[in-house]
C-alpha cells in the first residue's frame, strides 16, 4: 500500500481518520495495539495527526474478548471523512447479523476501494468477496479454517499483508507493527523509532516476518533439512506422503530422519506428522463449522472414527468434546 503525501494525508492540514469496525468478541489487545501507536505519535508531535473513532450497525455498544462494552457510532456516520476502515474481530467472533455486516462491507468496497482488517476480520472480508485478487493474513489459529473454507484465496502466515488497497492483520502485537509502518510511511523511520520506543518494543517487524505460534514457535531452532520436512508435511495434511519421500526431498535417508526428530522433537517422524495433522483438525473443529467426518478428510484420515481415535489420544477427548468444550469457553454456544 503507498501512501502519497499530497493526495491522503495533507500533513499540515488535516487530521487521517481511521474507522475501527468493532464485531463482538474483538481483540482488546489487537486494537489497543492499533490504536495506540496514533495516539503516541500525537503526543510525540504535540497535534492531532491521527483521529480513530469506533464502528457498529446501530450505534451500540459492542463487547470486547475480555466482556468490557465499547460504545460507538453508527457506522454511516462513523465513517464520514473517514481514510481507513478496518474490521476488528477476535478468534470468539460470532456474528448474528453477519449479512448486514457483508451488504455494508460491499457497499463501501464500492465506493472505498481501500479495506483493511485485524485478526479473524479477515474472515468477514472473504465472506463479502473483498479479497480475491489480493493476499491476505489472518491470526495462525484460525488458518487452517480459513483456508478450508477459501481454498482459492492466498493466505499466508504473515503479520501483515499489504498487497494493493488490502492490509490484512494477524492482531496481537502484529497490529502495532503494522501501525508504525504507516506511520514510517507518512512521518519517516525516526518518528516510528520514538513511537515504537513509548512501548518498549524493541524490533519493529515487516510485513515480510511470518507469524510466530502455535506449532511453528520451535521451527527456527531446528536443523534446516528438518525445517524441510516438517514444511513438506504441513503443506500435505489432506493426502499425507510417505515418509521415505519426505526424507528424500529434505535430502536425507530415513535414518537420519529418525534420528534428528528423535533428536529435536522427540518422537519419530510419522508420530510427528500424525500430531501436526490431529492438531490442524482441532483447529478446524473449533474455528470451522465442518462436520467431524469431513474434519477427518480434511486432515488425511480416512474415517472419523479413525481421526477421533487420535484425537483422543493426543488431546485425551473425543472431537464432539473438544469442540462443545471450545466454544463454551468462548461464549459461541
Amino acid at each position: 500500500m503507498t501512501i502519497a503525501r499530497d493526495s491522503v494525508f495533507d500533513i499540515e492540514e488535516r487530521p487521517q481518520v481511521f474507522v475501527f469496525l468493532l464485531l463482538p468478541g474483538l481483540s482488546l489487545m489487537s486494537l489497543a495495539s492499533a490504536i495506540e501507536p496514533l495516539r503516541s505519535l500525537n503526543r510525540l508531535i504535540q497535534r492531532p495527526a491521527f483521529l480513530w473513532r469506533f464502528a457498529s450497525p446501530t450505534g451500540a455498544d459492542i463487547e470486547g474478548s475480555m466482556g468490557i462494552p465499547l460504545p460507538t457510532l453508527e457506522y454511516n456516520a462513523a465513517l464520514r471523512g473517514a481514510d481507513y476502515l478496518f474490521v476488528c474481530a477476535g478468534l470468539g467472533t460470532e456474528l448474528n447479523d453477519e449479512r448486514r455486516y457483508l451488504q455494508f462491507l460491499r457497499r463501501r468496497g464500492v465506493v472505498d476501494s481501500r479495506l483493511e482488517s485485524i485478526s479473524t476480520g479477515t474472515r468477514l472480508l472473504a465472506r463479502a468477496g473483498l479479497l480475491s485478487e489480493n493476499r491476505c493474513t489472518i491470526h495462525w489459529e484460525s488458518r487452517s479454517a480459513f483456508q478450508e473454507e477459501f481454498p482459492n484465496l492466498d493466505c499466508t502466515n504473515r503479520l501483515y499483508e499489504i498487497d494493493r488497497d488490502r492490509l490484512t492483520c494477524s492482531g496481537g502485537t502484529a497490529a502495532m507493527d503494522m501501525m508504525l509502518h504507516l506511520i514510517s510511511l507518512q512521518f519517516g523511520r525516526d518518528r516510528a523509532r520514538s513511537v515504537a520506543d513509548q512501548f518498549h518494543h524493541e524490533h519493529i517487524r515487516n510485513e515480510n516476518e511470518d507469524q510466530f505460534g502455535g506449532r511453528l514457535q520451535h521451527l527456527a531452532h531446528l536443523p534446516e533439512n528438518m525445517r524441510s520436512a516438517i514444511d513438506l508435511m504441513q503443506r500435505h495434511f489432506e493426502e499425507p506422503i510417505p515418509v521415505p519421500h519426505i526424507a528424500q526431498r529434505a535430502g536425507l535417508s530415513v535414518r537420519q530422519l529418525e534420528r534428528r526428530f528423535k533428536m529435536h522433537a522427540g518422537v519419530t517422524p510419522q508420530r510427528y506428522y500424525m500430531q501436526l495433522r490431529v492438531q490442524r483438525g482441532r483447529e478446524l473443529l473449533i474455528y470451522s463449522s465442518l462436520s467431524v467426518i469431513n474434519v477427518a478428510l480434511s486432515c488425511g484420515f480416512d474415517s472419523a472414527s479413525h481421526f477421533s481415535a487420535w484425537h483422543k489420544r493426543i488431546f485425551g477427548k473425543s472431537p464432539s468434546e473438544s469442540r462443545r468444550q471450545e466454544r463454551t469457553k468462548s461464549g459461541r454456544l
